[in-house]
């Protein structure tokens, strides 16, 4: 069997799949790790072990092909970054902001780029909040980087 473990909780719990289908799923208990398949639990004292009988592919390449993949897509609108694909992508004239749908089926706006907020509690950190948040509570921004959006919320402290 040449299998695939996908990280559900990091050290903790996988998903073992061989291509798409689900074949069984592996957590860590006390003493070892638990590989369940079908209602069936077989103990294993390591991951060496599960990866030799199984022949499951390394536990950690999941983790790091996920990480590649966000550092490769990156979007833009008007040179400020944005949280996912946008899809009809505005600049509100009068509001100074870089909108956008997070889907072409949303009614949900979003709007590009960091910004600090204030709510009852203070000041808070965002990157590509909706535009209701925007309009409900008062805010500074767009920043284009987060070092420029962490001096900003530094100097209201």
């Amino acid at each position: 069997m040449n299998s695939t473990a996908k990280i559900l909780i990091p050290n903790k719990e996988w998903l073992v799949q061989n291509g798409s289908q689900k074949i069984g799923s592996i957590s860590k208990a006390k003493k070892g790790y638990l590989f369940v398949r079908n209602g069936k639990t077989i103990m294993f004292k390591d991951l060496a072990e599960i990866n030799k009988e199984l022949g499951i592919t390394s536990f950690e390449e999941s983790i790091k092909k996920s990480k590649e993949e966000k550092l490769e897509k990156e979007y833009f609108i008007y040179d400020y970054p944005c949280s996912s694909k946008p899809y009809e992508p505005v600049y509100n004239v009068r509001k100074r902001l870089p909108l956008f749908a997070k889907s072409d089926k949303s009614k949900s706006q979003y709007c590009a780029g960091y910004y600090t907020i204030k709510f009852r509690k203070g000041w808070v950190k965002s990157f590509c909040p909706k535009l209701i948040t925007l309009e409900r509570y008062p805010f500074h921004g767009p920043f284009k980087t987060e070092l420029e959006m962490k001096s900003s919320l530094n100097n209201k402290s």
